[in-house]
């Protein structure tokens, strides 16, 4: 054999004797690596944003973007967004296994991928996003459910029964079983997954199921607090108000709000908001830990066997809750104002925020430390399952 044949011989052997893995789950003397599922630009500005401002304070921090080969959005704008922008902290992993509602809830295609990813990871987070299909939870769909990018969540929801298990198999060992303080954070659509991944199910929409509104006036008579979104939007898209909203939470007394970032149960934050769906039946292992100013939506979700799991209803991720010079309306008559102005306007609402990020960086960084370093189980399967 010629030398420069001989090479890549050598160069396969050593990777099927060690067991080594693909470049990105290398994991780094120093680094501490974060796991994002939807990795859209929007998710990688609101990461740029948090790092930026001090929120995400993790030398060494290497992000991982996982997605679907079929989900809707256009990655290649991220990928090159990234390479665009020198992010060289930002990395993707793509994966094509088949799925649909008969196998999310099992061992799959993705199993083994996964397996590995997550053994490599410091932290998760599952972003916001678009309607969950009802028929994975069992539901007829509402017509005022939209469907727009079904294989996003079976990916999603199937990522998330592996690592947390669920009602769907009592007997399926989570992953999490191997790491039971790994922090997994889920934002508006990704808490939703959290409560649907294992088990749960949602009230596919809030001012009609909840409140018995079917007319946008009449939700805008019942004031912010119940709003959830702006419905100003539905009447005036010609003014570029926010489709956000603003309203406070109440933090229940034995939640984690309380008992593990500090918070009074008096305190009264104030989030950003813009759902239409919320937590019904909770999944297995969890408990909700705040609600609505009124009581009847949950706002925030907590498992009770893995103490770094936690969902939200609300958006503490946004970059633009971090730009003091953006001015936005939300009602046609409202002055300008910016995010960052209504939470130093409103406290503790900063303050819950940053606390909110000073948790996830120390679960992050202890787990860095005391994370079980084990060897994959089987070094082709990345190659295979991934892009």
């Amino acid at each position: 054999m010629r030398p420069n044949r001989l090479l890549p011989a050598i160069l396969i052997f050593l990777v099927l004797f060690f067991g080594l893995t693909t470049p990105p789950l290398k994991a780094q003397s120093g680094e501490v690596r974060l796991t994002v599922f939807y990795p859209s630009i929007g998710t990688i500005r609101n990461i740029q944003a948090l790092r930026e401002n001090s929120f995400l304070d993790l030398p060494g921090l290497k992000v991982t973007g996982l997605y679907h080969l079929q989900e809707a959005t256009n990655y290649e704008e991220a990928r090159r967004y990234v390479r665009d922008n020198g992010l060289d902290w930002f990395t993707f992993q793509a994966f094509s296994a088949d799925l649909g509602p008969d196998n999310i809830f099992k061992t799959n295609g993705l199993t083994a991928g996964l397996t590995e990813i997550f053994r490599q990871s410091d932290g998760i987070i599952f972003f916001g996003g678009p309607d969950i299909p009802p028929a994975v939870w069992g539901e007829r769909t509402s017509l005022l459910t939209e469907i727009t990018d079904p294989y996003r969540h079976y990916f999603e929801l199937s990522a998330i029964f592996h690592l947390l298990g669920g009602y769907q198999d009592p007997d399926f060992r989570p992953l999490l079983e191997e790491n039971p303080e790994l922090p997994v954070l889920g934002i508006c659509l990704g808490a939703q997954s959290l409560n649907v991944g294992t088990g749960g199910t949602l009230i596919q929409d809030i001012w009609s199921e909840v409140y018995g509104q079917n007319y946008v006036e009449d939700i805008i008579a019942l004031g912010p607090d119940r709003w959830h979104n702006n419905p100003f939007i539905k009447l005036r898209p010609d003014l570029k108000l926010s489709g956000y909203s603003f309203h406070w939470i109440k933090l229940l007394p034995d939640g984690f709000f309380v008992r593990t970032l500090g918070f009074s149960d008096r305190d009264r934050p104030r989030i950003l908001s813009s759902h239409h769906q919320a937590f019904k039946k909770p999944g297995r292992g969890f408990k909700v830990i705040a609600v609505s100013p009124d009581g009847k939506i949950p706002e925030a979700i907590h498992h009770t066997k893995y103490p770094n799991v936690l969902g939200l209803q609300f958006h503490p991720e946004h970059y633009r809750l971090w730009d003091r010079n953006l001015q936005i309306r939300f009602k046609p008559d409202d002055k300008p104002t910016s995010y960052h102005e209504i939470l130093s306007s409103s406290p503790p609402s900063l303050e819950f925020h940053r606390r909110i990020w000073q948790w996830l960086n120390e679960a992050m960084k202890k787990n860095r430390l005391s994370r079980p370093r084990l060897k994959p189980d089987n070094p082709q399967v990345l190659s295979s399952l991934c892009r």
